[in-house]
């Protein structure tokens, strides 16, 4: 029995020995728990909102940076489709003013052609002088007039336009002199350097049986210039256009068979013959699809890919402004702070005067020089990134400013300056890291804030330009309300990516000041 009682006493001296060893002050695995890194972290890990903030941005970071770098396009790649368009094909009009054919350009110049028309309103013959040369003129067929200067054929004026049968005929002024006079004889044959000719009813005009040129009172041209337009393709379009039709179709001699249309400008007493074509054009607001998860934007871009290397983009904007405005904040706060009196007094009126300008209007109206003076979209985004950060640092340096007055008083203090330890030193190597703590919290929440004004001046055309992109910009597609209800596509996505990203920002900022609270339950 008593054994029994000295191997209970024996247990019980064992177990408050552990005990002891466990919550004793000396241990190095309690000192371990206890140190002030491991207590933030522990902190914030125990956060669930924090933490799921810092999973969000992850994620973000993982997609902007690693998935563009995995993407198989390039943010500016350009994409095409095969459409069809209609596009005008040729012009018609109906001749309605006389037209020259002259034996040269010196024969019977625009001063005598003006001189024709008043003496042509006296009668059907008749005679004229222009710089010594004396013209006369006769009414040969209807609307047909030949004129000579000093005796000698100079020109012939008429309603008819006469083109050759092939894009290769050449048409010499005796030549279309010969059609005229024989079209308005009403056809017939004419001979003409040992050659012989024979005009038809209908305009057109043959040697050895192979039609050579015609004449008609339409004014019939291709818009592009390497097009020829046949007879037959005239004579047909003239008379879908005497009909009233709006469109015909054509079949060439290879058998092709090609629709047109046709519209009547009134003003102007023309027609338009419109074809259709197949184009390349830009893969422009292209559905979701295997190779395009996003479809595609305005410009024919995979949205996908815009979205990833917008991210970058935004992130990179927001990081370097808050570390410039970290910088310019802890260098004026420190110096303020520690230094007092006038320095003090100077630093914190320039922070006022900082907090009273207005940073939106500014920021706008530079934006607008920008655009006036074509700055590069590269050096663009760096004088962005500048500007913001140049503006928003006076909140971070009278934080800073704040937690070193109440610093500055303490014993450590009091040592550094005992033992001879330079003022700069005091205040980025003793002072500065105790305010790091809140610093980050500051840092953090600024991140959000800082890709807004971002986002917001890039959707406003300010901010990040083409061919670069970022959230903002992309999101900008909304201007157009046609956009906006039909292509969910292309604004979605990158408003989903900045709403979770600025969000994750805060929540991991709220969560880093409830970690750094000393007063915080445990």
């Amino acid at each position: 029995m008593s054994d029994h009682n000295s191997y209970e006493e024996k247990d019980t001296q064992k177990n408050d020995q552990i005990k002891t060893e466990e919550y004793s002050l000396n241990d190095d695995r309690r000192v371990r728990t206890l140190s002030p890194g491991a207590l933030v972290i522990r902190r914030f890990l125990r956060n669930r909102v924090a933490v799921t903030g810092l999973i969000i941005l992850a994620v973000m970071f993982v997609f902007s940076f690693i998935g563009g770098a995995l993407t198989p396009y390039k943010e500016d790649q350009l994409f095409y489709r095969s459409d069809f368009q209609k596009k005008q094909y040729a012009g018609v009009k109906e001749n309605t003013e006389l037209r020259y054919v002259t034996v040269s350009k010196k024969s019977f110049p625009s001063v005598a052609q003006a001189k024709f028309v008043m003496a042509r309103k006296k009668g059907s013959e008749g005679e004229f002088s222009v710089k010594g040369v004396n013209y006369s003129f006769k009414e040969e067929g209807d609307g047909f007039f030949t004129i000579y200067g000093d005796g000698e054929l100079a020109a012939f004026a008429t309603y008819d336009i006469i083109s050759g049968s092939t894009s290769d005929t050449e048409l010499p002024f005796e030549l279309q002199y010969e059609i005229e006079k024989a079209v308005n004889a009403g056809g017939g044959t004419f001979e003409l350097n040992q050659e012989t000719y024979t005009a038809g009813e209908d305009g057109a005009v043959t040697k050895d049986g192979v039609e050579v040129a015609y004449a008609s009172r339409y004014i019939v041209q291709p818009i592009m210039g390497d097009v020829f337009l046949t007879r037959s393709f005239k004579e047909e379009l003239t008379s879908a256009i005497a009909e009233g039709s709006n469109e015909f179709a054509f079949t060439d001699e290879d058998g092709t068979t090609a629709e047109y249309t046709i519209t009547h400008d009134a003003a102007t007493e023309s027609w338009k013959v419109m074809q259709q074509v197949e184009t390349k054009v830009f893969d422009t607001y292209s559905s979701p699809s295997k190779a395009h998860p996003l479809g595609t934007d305005r410009n024919g871009m995979d949205m996908l890919t815009r979205l990833m290397y917008g991210g970058r983009v935004s992130l990179y904007i927001g990081f370097i402004v808050v570390f410039i405005e970290t910088l310019l904040g802890v260098i004026m706060g420190g110096i303020s702070g520690y230094c007092g009196g006038w320095v003090d007094n100077l630093i914190m009126r320039i922070v006022d005067i900082f907090y009273c300008i207005p940073s939106m209007p500014i920021i706008i109206i530079l934006g607008a020089a920008m655009d006036a003076m074509r700055i590069d979209p590269q050096i663009r985004m760096i004088y962005l990134m500048l500007i913001l950060g140049f503006l928003g640092w006076p909140g971070i340096a009278r934080l800073v400013r704040g937690q070193i007055l109440s610093l500055r008083e303490q014993e450590f203090m009091t040592a550094t300056e005992a033992t001879g330890i330079r003022a700069s030193r005091r205040i980025f190597r003793h002072l500065i890291p105790n305010v790091i703590p809140q610093l980050i919290v500051t840092m953090t929440m600024s991140l959000g804030s800082t890709i807004i004004t971002e986002a917001t001046l890039s959707f406003l055309g300010l901010g990040v330009k083409f061919p670069f992109a970022s959230w903002g910009n992309i999101i900008n597609d909304v201007n157009d309300t046609f956009v906006l209800m039909n292509y969910w596509f292309i604004w979605i996505p990158a408003g989903v990516c900045l709403l979770a990203t600025v969000l994750a920002f805060n929540l991991v900022g709220d969560g880093l000041r409830d970690a750094f609270d000393p007063k915080m339950k445990r």
